[in-house]
C-alpha cells in the first residue's frame, strides 16, 4: 500500500515537473538565436530562362532593387500606394511593389476578447516587425526576392460584394514585349487565396518561368497569453519524402537549413493557433527550401518546375496561400498532411481521435465548447469505466481493512520483513491487489497529457465562452473560482479513498490539492473544467464501487 501509494504521487509529480519543465523552455526560446550571415542567390544568364523583372533587376526599374533579406516599410513615401483587399474573413494589405501581401487581419479572429474592433493582425511589415507573403517567377536558380518588379492596378480598393462569392484582384506589369499578370482570387467563407501569374510572350524566343513564393519572416515572438507549462512551437513546418510533418525552429534552421524536392507538398510558417502556407502545384515535382536569409531574417518558400512559353503564346503558372487558423478540417482538404501543422505532440494518436469527438459533441449536441469538454469527460470515463472499476474495487478493500493494517504495523514495527509478510498474507486472504488501485490511474495519465495538448491547439477554444465569468476557456480562469473548485473536489475524492497510515504519506496525500490547485490556477479554464469534471464523476464511481464492496462484504 505503501508503494502503491508513492508510485501514485510520483506518477502527478513528474507530469507536473514535465510541464514546468515545458514552460520554462518556452521562455528561454522567447528570443531564439538568429544567424546574421546573409545568403546571397545567383540568377541565370541565359535571356530565354529570364522570365521577367522578378529574375532581372537590371530591366525592373530604377530605385526598385533592396538588399536581399530586407523588406521595404509599408507605408513608406518611397512606396506606391497599397492596395487594400477586404472579403468577409480577411482584411489584407498589397505591396505593388512586387505585388506581395504585406499585411493580413483575420477578420473573425480578435486581438483581444474584450476589443473586437481590432482584428487579430497574423501577417505584418513595421519597423520592428516583419512577416509577409512574397511570390514572384523565377528562371534557372533566380531567388523569389532578387529584382522586385513595380506593379499596376485599376483600382487601389477592392472588396467582395455582397451575393459573389469570388473577387479577382489583377496587378499588370510588362517590359520587353512581355506582358505579365499576377492575379489573386479570394473566395466568401475561405482563408485559402490562389494566386496566379499569367504570361503573354511577345517575344520571338520561347520564355521559361517557374513560380516561387516565400514566406519571410524574422524571430519575434507573438503575444502569447497561456498558462504554465505551454510551449507553443513558432517556426517553419514542411512535408518531405520522409516526414510527413517536418518542422524547424528559427535557431534549427539558422544552423541547418533546408532543401527538399518532393511531388506535391506544402511550406507553412506555424504559430499558437494559427499559420501560413504555400501550397503549390500538387501534381509537379517542386522545392522547398527553409533559411536564414540576413538581417534576423528567414526565408520559408518554394520553387516550380519551369513553364515554356512559346513566342506569341500565353501560359500560366499557379499556387495557393492559405494564412488564418489552424482548421483541422479545412486543413486537411488543402493538401495532404497540412492538418498535422496542428501540433498534438508525441500523444498526436489519443489527442486526434479526442478532437474529432469534442467537434462532434459541439455541432451535434451542443453549441458551447465548455459542455461540449464536460460531455466529453464523460464519454472518456464511460470508456475507461471499466479499468476504473478494477483500481477503484481494490481501493475500496484496502479502505475496508485498513484498521487491521493499521493494527499491523503497531503490532510489528520493529520488524519490516515480519510487516511485510503479514501484509501479503493479509492481501492473498483478502483477495487484495496492491497495484490495482495505483495502475489504473497512472495509465489514465497519458489520456489527460493528449487532452492536455489538444485544448492548447485547438483554435476553437480561443476566445469561446462557457457560462457566466468564463469567457474564454483558452485562458485561465481570471478569478481562479475553477482551480480552486478543482482544489476541493480532489479533496473530497481523497475522502472517499483509504488513507494512508504512515503519518508522512498521510501529510503528503493531504497537501496534494492544494499543491494542484496552485499548479492549475494558470492552466486554461477548458483544461481545469474538464480536471473538475472528472473529479466529479471519479467522486460518483467510487462511492458507488465503495456501496457495492460494502454491500458484498455484508
Amino acid at each position: 500500500m505503501d508503494w502503491q501509494r508513492y508510485t501514485l504521487v510520483g506518477g502527478i509529480a513528474a507530469v507536473l515537473l514535465a510541464l514546468i519543465y515545458q514552460w520554462n523552455a518556452f521562455k528561454e526560446q522567447h528570443t531564439p538565436a538568429i544567424d546574421q550571415k546573409t545568403v546571397v542567390h545567383h540568377q541565370s544568364a541565359g535571356t530565354e530562362t529570364l522570365p521577367s523583372s522578378q529574375a532581372q533587376s537590371s530591366t525592373a526599374g530604377a530605385g526598385n532593387d533592396l538588399p536581399e533579406g530586407t523588406m521595404p516599410e509599408v507605408g513608406s513615401s518611397a512606396q506606391p500606394e497599397l492596395i487594400t483587399v477586404n472579403t468577409d474573413t480577411l482584411s489584407l494589405l498589397i505591396d505593388p511593389h512586387g505585388g506581395d501581401i504585406v499585411k493580413v487581419a483575420l477578420r473573425e479572429f480578435y486581438e483581444e476578447i474584450d476589443t473586437p474592433d481590432r482584428p487579430l493582425i497574423l501577417l505584418n511589415q513595421t519597423r520592428s516587425h516583419t512577416y509577409v507573403a512574397k511570390s514572384g517567377l523565377v528562371g534557372g536558380k533566380g531567388s523569389c526576392s532578387a529584382g522586385r518588379p513595380v506593379f499596376t492596378s485599376d483600382a487601389t480598393e477592392y472588396a467582395l460584394q455582397e451575393g459573389k462569392d469570388t473577387l479577382t484582384v489583377d496587378l499588370k506589369q510588362s517590359q520587353n514585349n512581355i506582358g505579365f499578370t499576377k492575379r489573386y482570387t479570394f473566395t466568401r467563407g475561405d482563408y485559402l487565396i490562389k494566386v496566379s501569374y499569367i504570361i503573354d510572350n511577345g517575344r520571338e524566343k520561347p520564355l521559361l518561368a517557374g513560380m516561387c513564393g516565400e514566406i519571410v519572416r524574422d524571430s519575434l515572438e507573438p503575444p502569447v497569453d497561456m498558462g504554465i507549462g505551454m510551449s507553443p512551437f513558432l517556426g517553419a513546418a514542411l512535408h518531405t519524402s520522409e516526414e510527413n510533418y517536418y518542422k524547424q525552429d528559427f535557431e534549427d534552421i539558422a544552423k541547418k537549413p533546408t532543401t527538399e524536392t518532393i511531388e506535391g507538398g506544402w511550406v507553412a510558417m506555424v504559430q499558437h493557433y494559427f499559420l501560413s502556407a504555400w501550397v503549390p502545384n500538387q501534381q509537379e515535382r517542386n522545392t522547398y527550401t527553409l533559411e536564414p536569409i540576413g538581417n534576423g531574417l528567414y526565408s520559408m518558400g518554394f520553387t516550380s518546375p519551369q513553364l515554356r512559353v512559346e513566342p506569341g503564346q500565353q501560359g500560366s503558372v499557379e499556387a495557393s496561400f492559405y494564412v488564418g487558423p489552424k482548421d483541422v478540417y479545412r486543413l486537411e482538404e488543402i493538401s495532404p498532411y497540412l492538418d498535422l501543422t496542428v501540433d498534438y505532440g508525441w500523444l498526436w494518436w489519443l489527442a486526434k481521435p479526442m478532437f474529432r469527438v469534442l467537434h462532434w459533441i459541439h455541432e451535434h449536441l451542443v453549441a458551447n465548447w465548455g459542455w461540449a469538454i464536460i460531455l466529453l469527460t464523460v464519454f472518456i470515463k464511460a470508456l475507461l469505466y471499466p479499468l476504473s472499476a478494477a483500481g477503484l474495487k481494490s481501493m475500496a478493500r484496502m479502505r475496508k481493512f485498513a484498521p487491521q493494517m493499521k493494527k499491523l504495523q503497531e503490532q510489528y514495527k520493529d520488524n519490516r520483513q515480519k510487516l511485510a509478510e503479514e501484509t501479503m498474507k493479509l492481501y492473498r486472504r483478502e483477495k487484495i491487489n496492491p497495484v490495482g488501485g495505483c495502475l489504473p490511474i497512472l495509465l489514465q495519465m497519458p489520456v489527460f497529457i493528449g487532452l492536455y495538448w489538444m485544448l492548447m491547439e485547438t483554435v476553437e477554444l480561443r476566445h469561446a465562452p462557457w457560462i457566466l465569468w468564463i469567457h474564454d476557456l483558452s485562458v485561465k480562469d481570471p478569478y481562479f473560482i475553477l482551480p480552486v473548485i478543482m482544489g476541493a473536489t480532489m479533496w473530497l475524492m481523497q475522502k472517499l479513498q483509504p488513507q494512508p497510515t504512515d503519518p508522512t504519506q498521510a501529510k503528503i496525500m493531504q497537501l496534494m490539492p492544494i499543491m494542484m490547485t496552485f499548479f492549475f490556477l494558470w492552466f486554461p479554464a477548458g483544461l481545469v473544467l474538464y480536471w473538475i469534471a472528472n473529479n466529479l464523476i471519479s467522486i460518483a464511481q467510487t462511492w458507488f464501487i465503495n456501496k457495492q464492496v460494502e454491500a458484498a462484504s455484508k
